[in-house]
């Protein structure tokens, strides 16, 4: 396909999961020419939702990209790179995976990449993982961007990401440093806003925010779901329904549902949890197809050898250097969290908040004022229609 400004690009999507990538770069115009992916219960929903792409499913027998690719995309594994994964690193057996993404460009020379992956990266051991692809692409004669996106620029789940944009004919600060705008903090009102968290977690690390969710985690390594959970204004503390999840990444209710005639109902929860944000990517789509402007006044010192990587950088083709600018490309008008959820929530189970209550009570982590007691109630009110109450249950109740 003819390369200019203006044509749609025509993409090969290489560990295209449930297709956040694809999926948001064609409502920006653009077309996907191949797929790939290996695990069968995402690559049902590839063949249920992208019926006329070609996909394969072992990137390692994959010889050679189609012809006339403009964009090659790939969410590539994460498992080794991720606070709560292996932290094994890049070179980890999943992670790892990502060699096969410059055996093909060696092969092919597409002239654009876009990599996405966990913020973590940058911090784990030392940013190796973030040395290694960028010094890769520079071999190559690629100049690249990169840059922490969270999700909450568009929708109510905060959920950092780095996306990286490699190119050898155009210069990718113009598609993801372009852009910035200032969020709008919710008030944290618990009477009126709902508040998002993780109940398995309340000593350390609290995936907490209010007016939306942490970040949807891909659950256990055998399928058994980690969904977040909501403390609604009424006071009732729920976990979302999986077809909100879907929603809450960008994906139409039910999106997943193909996953379920090759693996088991629960592993949905994992493609969720996996995927890229649909609405991050048709912003990428968007300013592939139509550039920004960088300013030169974001640039930063120069990074040397060894030195910390930034939440945003680019390299000119001459220096690798670190960029000014926030995490939120733009921010989306969206309803409140609560008006957000369109299906009915599963109340956080009696054991499941006794737990979390009694491990936030010996913490020293902060709250908004009066979690504890909305907790509390609800935890009552579980006790209610719980025909046997648990001995921690009333320990807790009764405290105080």
């Amino acid at each position: 396909m003819e390369d200019r400004f203006g044509v749609r690009m025509r993409i090969a999507g290489l560990f295209a999961g449930i297709g956040g990538f694809e999926a948001g770069l064609h409502e920006a115009g653009h077309e996907t020419a191949l797929l790939c992916e290996i695990w069968p219960p995402a690559a049902a929903v590839l063949t249920a939702r992208f019926p006329d792409i070609r996909c394969v499913a072992d990137i390692g027998a994959l010889d050679a990209l189609p012809k006339d690719i403009d964009l090659v995309t790939a969410g590539f594994p994460c498992q080794d790179l991720s606070q709560a994964g292996r932290t094994a690193g890049i070179g980890g057996q999943k992670s790892g995976l990502v060699d096969h993404v410059f055996r093909l460009l060696d092969k092919d020379r597409p002239p654009r990449v876009l990599l996405e992956n966990v913020s973590f990266m940058l911090q784990l051991d030392r940013g190796s993982a973030m040395d290694r692809l960028v010094t890769a692409f520079e071999a190559r004669g690629y100049r690249w961007a990169y840059r922490v996106v969270n999700s909450l620029a568009f929708l109510p789940q905060r959920r950092e990401r780095v996306f990286l944009l490699a190119s050898r004919v155009d210069d990718p600060a113009n598609v993801l440093l372009a852009d910035e705008a200032l969020p709008t903090l919710p008030d944290t009102a618990l009477d009126t806003h709902a508040h998002g968290f993780y109940w398995t977690e309340g000593i350390r690390g609290l995936g907490w925010g209010p007016d939306c969710v942490p970040t949807l985690k891909n659950g256990s390594t055998v399928g058994i779901p980690s969904p977040p959970a909501i403390l609604l204004p009424d006071g009732t503390i729920v976990t979302p329904d999986l077809r909100d999840a879907e929603r809450l990444q960008g994906f139409a209710a039910g999106w997943t549902e193909p996953a379920t005639r090759a693996g088991r109902a629960s592993l949905r929860w994992s493609l969720v949890g996996n995927a890229v944000t649909r609405p991050v990517a048709a912003w990428i789509g968007t300013r592939l197809a139509a550039p920004g402007r960088y300013d030169l006044a974001r640039d930063g010192a120069v990074l040397e050898a060894g030195t910390r990587w930034p939440r945003a950088a680019r390299f000119d083709g001459f220096a690798r250097r670190a960029v000014a600018i926030s995490a939120f490309p733009v921010w989306l008008s969206r309803p409140s969290l609560h008006a957000f959820l369109s299906h009915p929530g599963v109340p956080l189970s009696e054991r499941a908040t006794a737990g979390f209550l009694s491990r936030i009570e010996r913490s020293r982590l902060r709250f908004v004022p009066g979690f504890h007691e909305r907790v509390r109630a609800h935890l009552a009110r579980m006790r209610e229609k719980s025909p046997q109450r648990s001995r921690e249950a009333r320990r807790l109740l009764a405290a105080e």
